[in-house]
């Protein structure tokens, strides 16, 4: 803990954020490449990157050591990797250009009201939509990296349980798109109910 109060950056939930950032350039550079394994180490990387997510908020409250600069990195590290891995597979033409608009276009307004609101030293608390919304982008995004079919039982060649990983994620883009568009709004709503006042 003495650590932490002298050095309050370098404390393991902000490490693990950096890490998460840091991992960044490694998926995108193996999504350069459509290809199968390409894919499958691409999404390992994300999988483990979206895992630090939970983790490094979880060991924050835990171990009594939220920061500033923590508040600040994490949701930015979280926007980063998704951004990076939906523009990835763009040109690949595996997710449609007006969804990632939608998205990345969401993310960039949101940001730029949380800034206005916080240099007005006002709180704008987030809903549970959010959460749900980053949920279902990243279960998206696995599944869009990913892409081809893959059979799930090892071993048992038969085409039911064969999964095309590329329509479970855009099922699931679909969904994460609708609740973009519904936070976004929810949001919007509360910022100018609250400056309005």
């Amino acid at each position: 803990m003495t650590t932490c109060k002298s050095h309050p950056i370098l404390n393991l939930p902000n490490m693990l954020t950096m890490l998460r950032i840091a991992a960044i350039p490694l998926m995108a550079s193996l999504l350069l490449s459509p290809s199968r394994p390409a894919g499958l180490q691409a999404a390992a990387v994300f999988a483990l990157a979206s895992i630090t997510d939970w983790l490094d908020g979880y060991l924050a409250r835990r171990m009594g050591i939220v920061t500033v600069f923590g508040k600040f990195l994490d949701p930015i590290a979280d926007k980063l990797i998704v951004m990076a891995a939906l523009i990835m597979i763009l040109p690949f033409g595996r997710v449609p250009a007006w969804m990632v608009l939608v998205v990345l276009g969401r993310e960039i307004i949101i940001t730029g009201l949380r800034g206005i609101a916080s240099n007005e030293g006002i709180v704008i608390s987030a809903s549970d939509l959010g959460k749900f919304k980053t949920i279902f982008q990243i279960v998206a995004i696995l599944g869009l990296v990913l892409h081809y079919d893959y059979n799930w039982l090892f071993g048992i060649d038969n085409p039911l349980v064969h999964v095309n990983m590329h329509n479970v994620g855009m099922f699931f883009l679909w969904i994460a798109t609708l609740l973009t568009i519904w936070s976004g709004a929810d949001y919007l709503v509360k910022f100018f109910r609250v400056i309005v006042r």
